[in-house]
């Protein structure tokens, strides 16, 4: 295995970050670096936002400026593990970890087993495989991955769920390190995650770092539930991003819908009510979600039939910088299955810790903002938003219309990027030759099983596929006379392009899919200011620029 170590150190990457730890500075040192000297290595590969460089040429210049500093034997085989693995770090994490469980290397070289071997040694087996999975977490590196929670979020439902609970159950555990942190120690903890490498690594952790083996399954949790009649006292998710194609169509008459149905575009209210339907009665449901779902107006029915049957018990609004996949706020939401017909919520607690330090501890006041009466929530919106909810102190209008204004200025120019430059074309130009989605599926090179069709091969780009299938063309296609839209993905036609020509497409359609979220996003972030900026006009807490302060004369 020499061999293959030495082939693959010259092409190692690093992130500006691991550049800061290998350096013992911060990033704003390595960006400050770049800027400053004309001799820094120029990125090797990544992206104009995310640039990689040799790791061999780095820290040549890290010696050549007397800025190195000892490197640790945990980042010597971080390095190791990223030349080994490159974009698949979480396979070599599941190797090291089954390394040090059973004995089997996998794809570990001489030089990866033997630092692990002397790093277990120096400290022990499970500190080595929780300081990986937190270095991997932070490092931001999960591309083709499963979803893994924040150390930041994780310590947050450690707090706010029910400590007491004797069987722990994740449906989208990831690297386990949620599934690990809730609950009674000695638990018993169990979970599902597509992917198969996180499956292994849970199964290896929590044997190194829990003494006992958590039985944790292979498989969508929505579309291929491994769990059938599985009930725990307490059920914890961080759901994967949220999309569209959750397996909708597939799963119409299934009997986790107690609520209703969920829309197509309420993926979220799917996995809410997954992760009921496998809560024990008596016992605690807690999901995190986006904002926009405590009022989006397509989940507004299940909202309030969860509210009408006293299901919902608190809703916690948390401060930005807790979710992995974006920066914006989440919220909290706590269910308790009733042990009778009687034994439901009268009212539900709101508690806005949105201005909460996200690295401090999470000591709950002794009131919440409000508990509000099961009638009072059932409106026209139903809209579960902390903050609509708990009586603002007039006094802290100011500064939280100051801060939703700095939230919402930073979110507009996040939008702005977010929209991707696209060059002039000419119109058709390159699209002559063209291929019916019927004749791909019948090839086997696209699954149209699902709500969304799904590239089966690698000949052909998923979100090319689908960017092209919401053409103007493909949806007149799919319109009746009488003007109803139905989709008819077998009809619809795509072109036929070069697979590297295909993802630069996809590439573009993801970018105009995040925009479009960004985009809800501010709308939202903007309801929120305009609320703050008349409630502070009117109580006179606020007033506008220019006016002189009367002193209340």
């Amino acid at each position: 295995m020499e061999s293959r170590d030495a082939s693959t150190l010259s092409d190692r990457h690093v992130t500006a970050a691991d550049i800061a730890r290998l350096a013992g500075v911060t990033r704003a040192a390595v960006s400050n670096w770049r800027r400053r000297h004309d001799d820094f290595p120029s990125p090797a590969g990544g992206t104009s936002s995310s640039p990689l460089f040799s790791l061999e040429k780095v820290r040549a210049w890290l010696e050549s400026q007397n800025k190195g500093t000892e490197e640790s034997a945990e980042v010597r085989l971080w390095h190791t593990l990223r030349g080994d693995y490159s974009t698949h770090m979480l396979r070599g994490l599941a190797d090291v970890a089954d390394h040090l469980w059973r004995g089997e290397r996998g794809g570990l070289g001489d030089t990866a087993v033997g630092l692990v071997d002397a790093l277990a040694e120096e400290s022990s087996p499970g500190a080595l495989t929780r300081a990986l999975t937190t270095r991997f977490l932070n490092a931001g590196e999960r591309s083709g991955t499963a979803s893994g929670s924040t150390a930041r979020l994780v310590r947050a439902l450690a707090s706010l769920t029910r400590p007491d609970a004797r069987s722990v159950f994740d449906p989208a555990c990831g690297t386990g390190s949620l599934l690990f942190s809730v609950g009674a120690p000695g638990a018993r903890r169990t979970g599902q995650d597509t992917d198969p490498d996180a499956v292994r690594l849970v199964r290896a952790r929590s044997v190194l770092e829990l003494g006992t083996e958590a039985d944790v399954r292979v498989g969508d949790a929505l579309r291929a539930d491994r769990w059938p009649g599985h009930r725990a006292e307490l059920v914890v998710c961080d759901p994967p991003a949220a999309t569209t194609d959750w397996g909708r169509e597939e799963l119409l008459m299934d009997p986790r819908w107690e609520l209703a149905l969920p829309p197509k575009a309420e993926g979220e209210l799917a996995w809410l009510q997954h992760a009921y339907a496998h809560t024990a009665p008596g016992g605690q449901t807690a999901v995190v979600l986006s904002t926009s779902c405590a009022y989006r107006r397509t989940g507004r029915r299940i909202r309030a039939d969860l509210v009408r049957r006293g299901l919902l018990t608190d809703v916690f609004a948390l401060p930005a910088g807790l979710a992995a996949a974006h920066s914006q706020p989440v919220h909290l939401w706590l269910l308790r299955r009733p042990l009778d017909e009687g034994d439901t919520a009268r009212t539900v607690r709101m508690w806005d810790l949105s201005g909460a330090d996200p690295d401090g501890g999470w000591e709950l006041p002794a009131e919440p903002d409000a508990e509000v009466a099961l009638i009072d929530l059932l409106d026209d919106d139903v809209d579960l938003t902390p903050a609509r909810h708990a009586a603002p102190d007039p006094g802290e209008v100011p500064a939280a219309f100051a801060s939703t204004r700095g939230e919402l200025v930073a979110l507009a120019a996040e939008l702005v990027k977010a929209l991707p430059e696209l060059a002039a074309g000419a119109p058709g130009a390159g699209f002559a030759a063209q291929v019916k989605v019927a004749e791909l599926a019948d090839a086997g090179l696209v699954d149209l099983d699902g709500e969304l069709p799904r590239s089966a091969s690698g000949q052909v780009d998923t979100d090319f596929l689908n960017g092209f299938l919401a053409s103007a063309a493909n949806t007149r296609r799919s319109t009746s006379a009488s003007g109803t839209f139905r989709t008819d993905a077998r009809a619809a036609r795509i072109p036929k392009l070069e697979v590297a020509e295909q993802r630069r497409y996809g590439a573009a359609f993801r970018a105009v899919t995040d925009f479009e979220r960004r985009a809800r996003e501010l709308s939202a972030l903007a309801s929120q200011a305009a609320e703050l900026a008349r409630e502070g006009l009117t109580s006179g807490v606020l007033r506008p620029e220019g006016t002189e302060d009367s002193g209340g004369e």
